[in-house]
């Protein structure tokens, strides 16, 4: 059972660094002391067909009705949550069957490594939150040999977007989030789970998805925004000081 965030150190969080933060103009670097990693689609190259679960899970006509609805995308996980526990049951099965056979074809993400080698050599934390199941994160782990701690799966509750899983990681670290960047390709989930923590974030975007006008009035927007793992390192330099 995950070690939730106490609802004052939340609340301490959330009142200390708005997600309405912006960077410095005065050109004083900020110091970064964590990394925070989404997995699927961030840390693995994207191998799941998300929106033939959604239609597994939703039905092609709820489907439509609710992503005309959240512009973001969606949310199957908060969809299904007020479910009655045998369909909310049946929907879990569902989306596991789709991630297992992903887990199949896993592939880390170009740039993974070297990115995670540069935050070792400066003795950066690095940590992960993912909608995926523990499953997941240990054949990750194992795969590829490269480890992040705490690593936290969707049976860590509440999960992304609400900003508990980073804020429960700022507290293991004792950091700020204002000293932390959430990474992820998601708006809905990863830089809306940054934003409202008060993190940093950046939105990987590698095909420009997120450049369409649907995405304009979104309510979380990223701090920076890159095209690819390798963008980042880039990132970090012209704007952190990264410091343990």
């Amino acid at each position: 059972m995950p070690l939730l965030i106490s609802s004052s150190a939340k609340a301490f969080f959330l009142s200390a660094f708005p997600h309405s933060k912006r960077m410095s103009n005065s050109g004083v670097k900020t110091r970064l002391r964590g990394v925070v990693f989404d997995m699927d689609g961030t840390l693995t190259v994207p191998v799941i067909d998300f929106p033939a679960m959604y239609r597994a899970v939703l039905g092609d006509e709820e489907y439509r009705r609710i992503k005309a609805e959240n512009p973001s995308g969606v949310d199957i996980l908060g969809e299904i949550e007020a479910w009655p526990p045998h369909e909310q049951r049946k929907a879990y099965d569902t989306i596991a069957e789709y991630e297992r056979q992903g887990l199949d074809r896993l592939q880390i993400m170009p740039g993974a490594t070297e990115l995670c080698a540069v935050l070792d050599s400066k003795k950066i934390r690095r940590g992960l939150i993912t909608r995926n199941m523990k499953s997941a994160v240990d054949l990750f782990h194992e795969r590829f040999g490269i480890t992040f701690s705490p690593a936290l799966s969707r049976e860590f509750r509440p999960y992304k977007p609400d900003p508990a899983p980073l804020l429960h990681i700022c507290s293991l670290w004792e950091v700020q989030p204002n000293e932390v960047i959430m990474i992820g390709d998601s708006l809905k989930d990863d830089v809306a789970c940054g934003r409202q923590a008060g993190a940093f974030t950046c939105l990987l975007d590698q095909k420009g998805i997120y450049d369409s006008p649907e995405y304009a009035d979104v309510e979380f927007k990223p701090h920076f925004k890159v095209t690819s793992l390798a963008e980042v390192n880039s990132v970090l330099e012209v704007n952190f000081n990264l410091l343990p």
